[in-house]
């Protein structure tokens, strides 16, 4: 990569605004730390509010450029907070990562109705409501940048996952391209990305490992960071003309 490629890539997200949310840990942190390396300010968000914080220091101890807040994906006055928040202190926001998600590996005939409707709250109602709320700002702006990290289970029917949540995950590419229809010439695009088995999921999937790597057909898990990837690419001005796309990191365990 030449010098100038380097230089027009660190400065891709320069002067944008962009929220995480998930981003304690894992996929989350990994994508706040590839917009925060391209210029961003970025809004690290988490239920777990100590692991959001730990994230934000590691970015700026400063809290000139990136700042942690708490947010309960469940709760829509958790994301109007957190959006006023992001506007208190920026005055505009840019990107919005709906990458917060939890899975449980119940058999189906053990799945309670209260089991189900956690799932599906945290991995779908989420979405609908990040970009019921977060858009609003975006669409008076003329310009906004919405990537939902979905799942592969959406696709395949969870070989691994379970039903709630490869439904909740289907769900949620189906709000992915509802959002994009209707957010479209607004300037504000909505897409996803859709991760196959990732490493930082290697401790709760330990007893699939050989298994998964089996199947996968580069014969191993993603990294955190190559989702990133593909969420930058997304959340970039490159992708001004992607609309409702879904983007596949598995490693060619599924095609289309």
């Amino acid at each position: 990569m030449t010098e100038a490629v380097q230089s027009e890539t660190s400065r891709i997200f320069n002067g944008r605004v962009g929220v995480v949310t998930g981003a304690g840990r894992g996929i989350g942190a990994a994508i706040a730390r590839e917009l925060h390396a391209g210029g961003a300010r970025v809004v690290v968000t988490d239920v777990d509010f100590a692991s959001a914080q730990a994230t934000a220091l590691e970015l700026d101890a400063t809290g000139e450029s990136a700042f942690a807040f708490r947010l309960d994906v469940r709760e829509k006055s958790d994301f109007e907070n957190a959006l006023s928040a992001v506007l208190q202190r920026w005055g505009k926001l840019d990107i919005v990562v709906n990458n917060a998600g939890y899975a449980r590996r119940t058999p189906v005939d053990d799945i309670t109705p209260e089991e189900f409707d956690e799932i599906v709250s945290i991995n779908m109602r989420s979405v609908f409501l990040s970009c019921q709320v977060f858009s609003k700002p975006m669409k008076a702006a003329g310009y906004g940048r919405i990537v939902n990290v979905t799942s592969l289970a959406s696709h395949n029917g969870g070989t691994v996952a379970s039903a709630h949540y490869s439904a909740a995950k289907g769900g949620a590419m189906t709000l992915t391209r509802y959002f994009a229809r209707q957010l479209a010439g607004t300037g504000v695009t909505v897409n996803a990305v859709s991760p196959g088995p990732v490493s930082s999921a290697k401790e709760r999937l330990a007893h699939l490992r050989d298994e998964i790597n089996k199947q996968v057909p580069v014969g191993r898990f993603a990294e955190p960071e190559e989702i990133a990837g593909a969420v930058a690419l997304l959340a970039s001005d490159r992708a001004g003309f992607m609309v409702g796309a879904t983007i596949d990191v598995n490693g060619g365990l599924y095609m289309r």
